[in-house]
């Protein structure tokens, strides 16, 4: 039976979980996304090193992330890298979907037509004032719906922390369900949290497109 007096007492004790799960979220996300952006234009600058890009890129994507959270948390310090669990998990989030985040870009980059970086050289731009006032600005509108995907994908993954146990939504859930003996209330408070902060990225998501498309 559902029990309102003990949802209203684990109530606050999952809102603060639950920033914990939106900061590692937004800092995963910057972490892909600018990552992403430099895996991307890497592989536009210097086809050279597109290769050693690409296999880094196919490694991290064809690697389970709870894997490389385990990697980071555990293996790198037998290399002398000592990081905490939420450091840890956050870098680990946000290298995985920075693989995923530089092959949207690297379409976005694809785009835009060969003849604009032709017409750029002839009028004596440099290649980075090509690329950041030029290139990029066309480049990025048409990727941000593919962006926001991985956003609310990994709002979703944030779970898998628990493993190395981040005090996120849902390991406190399962902290909560051990102590109590109950599960109902907690998990399903989670999966409510999950959906309404869901639908928030998505529609700062939808804002931002519009936006950028009204410029």
């Amino acid at each position: 039976m559902w029990d309102w007096t003990f949802t209203f007492e684990i109530l606050p004790v999952l809102a603060r979980a639950a920033i914990m799960t939106v900061e590692a979220t937004a800092l995963g996300f910057v972490i892909a996304a600018t990552l992403g952006l430099v895996l991307a234009s890497i592989r536009l600058a210097f086809p050279a090193a597109g290769v050693v890009v690409t296999v880094l890129v196919e490694l991290i994507r064809s690697t389970p992330l709870l894997i490389q959270i385990f990697f980071l948390y555990f293996v790198l310090p037998k290399a002398g890298f000592v990081l905490d669990a939420f450091t840890a998990g956050v870098a680990a989030i946000g290298i995985h979907y920075a693989a995923y985040c530089s092959e949207v870009y690297r379409a976005g980059f694809e785009n835009v037509p060969r003849g604009q970086w032709e017409a750029s050289i002839a009028l004596n731009l440099s290649p980075w004032n090509t690329f950041k006032d030029i290139i990029l600005p066309q480049a990025l509108p048409p990727v941000v719906p593919a962006l926001g995907n991985y956003l609310i994908a990994l709002f979703k993954e944030t779970p898998l922390l628990s493993a190395i146990a981040v005090l996120e939504l849902m390991q406190t859930a399962k902290n909560i369900g051990s102590e109590t003996f109950r599960y109902t209330e907690p998990v399903t408070l989670v999966g409510v949290f999950f959906l309404v902060m869901s639908l928030v990225s998505a529609g700062m998501v939808r804002m931002l497109e519009s936006w950028l498309q009204r410029r």
